[in-house]
């Protein structure tokens, strides 16, 4: 039987990764996983800062990482709308796909700052309940450890420019 592909994205904070995650899940038929989603349902206001961010998302990978490759064991494309900002972030998805060989593919939306920053804003007043942790100093403290991805890191990389 053939595996799955994982689609995941790496771009910074406000760049449209989720935007992007729920159009290629639609387009290509597979099931679309959101790490905002999950965190908020299992851990309801309890994210107020980069570090609650980092220490619930590691709860949370492990089980993730297991669902993600019994569905794509099965054929099922899953898009994980989860962060690849980092080289470990990059890492860990590395080791969801090539444990099970199964096709990836990353998707790096390339936007300058100041694109990030507007849509930010238009997303605070678009959904004001995350108006706490969409701020510019977050994207401040987030963007100072994102790394694009480079060739030498192995992944088969669609570059996504967008204008806004």
């Amino acid at each position: 039987m053939n595996k799955g592909t994982l689609t995941f994205f790496c771009g910074k904070m406000g760049a449209g990764k989720s935007t992007k995650a729920s159009e290629v899940a639609q387009k290509s038929n597979a099931v679309l996983l959101s790490e905002d989603e999950w965190l908020a349902s299992l851990y309801p206001n309890k994210i107020s800062s980069l570090n609650d961010y980092i220490e619930y998302s590691k709860l949370l990978k492990p089980q993730i990482k297991k669902l993600v490759q019994s569905m794509l064991s099965v054929g099922t494309n899953v898009v994980m709308d989860f962060p690849a900002n980092t080289v470990s972030q990059r890492d860990w998805f590395r080791s969801i796909f090539s444990e099970i060989e199964a096709p990836h593919n990353l998707v790096y939306i390339d936007l300058s700052n100041e694109v990030c920053l507007m849509q930010i804003e238009k997303r605070r007043k678009e959904q004001p309940e995350r108006s706490a942790t969409d701020t510019p100093d977050m994207f401040e403290q987030v963007t100072k450890y994102f790394i694009a991805p480079t060739p030498e890191e192995g992944f088969n990389i669609t570059k996504v420019a967008q204008n806004a």
